[in-house]
C-alpha cells in the first residue's frame, strides 16, 4: 500500500506541474484578470467546462480543437485560482510571483487531503470508468452553485472542499491518461528538497 501510494502522490506532481507550468504561461499574457471574477462566475466558468467533456464524450464529436484533457486541466487551474478568490487573497493587480506562492501553498493543502483520501478509499479511482470523472465533477458544480444562491453550507462540506475534490478527480483522469501516453508530463518532479523520477 506504501509502494501505491508513493506512485500516485509522484504522478499527482507530475499532472500537477504541467498545469501549473501552463497557469504561469497564461499568466503571463492575462495577469490576474481572472481574479475579477467572483465565486458565483468562476465556478460558472468550470462548469461550462465540464458540460463540454460531457457533451464530447456523449457526441462523440468536437467542432473547435481543444481536447478533453485540456479542458481538465482548465477545470483544475480555474479550481485553484477559485480557492484564492475564496480567501480573498487575489485581485487583478496580483504580482506573478506571489501568484505562484498561493498556488503553491493551495496545492499543497489539496495534494495532504488527498493522500489521506487515498489512504482511506484505496484507490477506488484507478477503477472509475470514464464518465465518472466529469460526472462527479459536475455534481460538485451543481452542489457548490445551490450553496452559492443560498449563502452557503448548512450541514454539508463548504465551498473549498469541494474545490478540492474537484482538482483531485481532474488530476486522476490526467493521471490515466499519463499511463495510456495521452497526457505528456516531465517525468521527473520536484517535490520539496527530493527529486523523484516515476517509476
Amino acid at each position: 500500500m506504501e509502494q501505491k501510494q508513493k506512485k500516485t502522490s509522484n504522478q499527482w506532481w507530475q499532472v500537477l506541474n504541467a498545469c501549473k507550468k501552463l497557469a504561469m504561461d497564461k499568466y503571463d499574457d492575462y495577469g490576474g484578470s481572472v481574479f475579477v471574477l467572483r465565486t458565483p462566475s468562476m465556478v460558472d466558468q468550470i462548469r461550462n467546462k465540464c458540460l463540454r467533456i460531457i457533451s464530447i464524450q456523449e457526441t462523440k464529436t468536437q467542432k473547435i480543437d481543444d481536447s478533453i484533457n485540456s479542458e481538465f486541466v482548465g477545470i483544475i487551474n480555474y479550481s485553484i485560482m477559485g480557492l484564492m478568490i475564496l480567501e480573498d487573497k487575489a485581485d487583478e493587480d496580483l504580482p506573478k510571483h506571489e501568484f505562484e506562492k498561493l498556488y503553491d501553498q493551495k496545492t499543497e493543502t489539496i495534494h495532504e487531503l488527498m493522500m489521506k483520501k487515498n489512504h482511506d478509499y484505496g484507490e477506488a479511482w484507478r477503477g472509475m470508468g470514464e464518465t465518472s470523472f466529469p460526472d462527479l465533477i459536475r455534481q460538485k458544480l451543481v452542489r457548490m452553485k445551490t450553496m452559492t444562491e443560498n449563502g452557503g453550507a448548512k450541514v454539508s462540506e463548504d465551498l473549498d472542499a469541494n474545490y478540492h475534490d474537484i482538482i483531485n478527480y481532474a488530476i486522476f483522469w490526467l493521471i490515466l491518461e499519463m499511463q495510456r501516453g495521452n497526457f505528456e508530463v516531465e517525468t521527473e518532479v520536484k517535490l520539496g528538497t527530493e527529486s523523484t523520477e516515476q517509476k
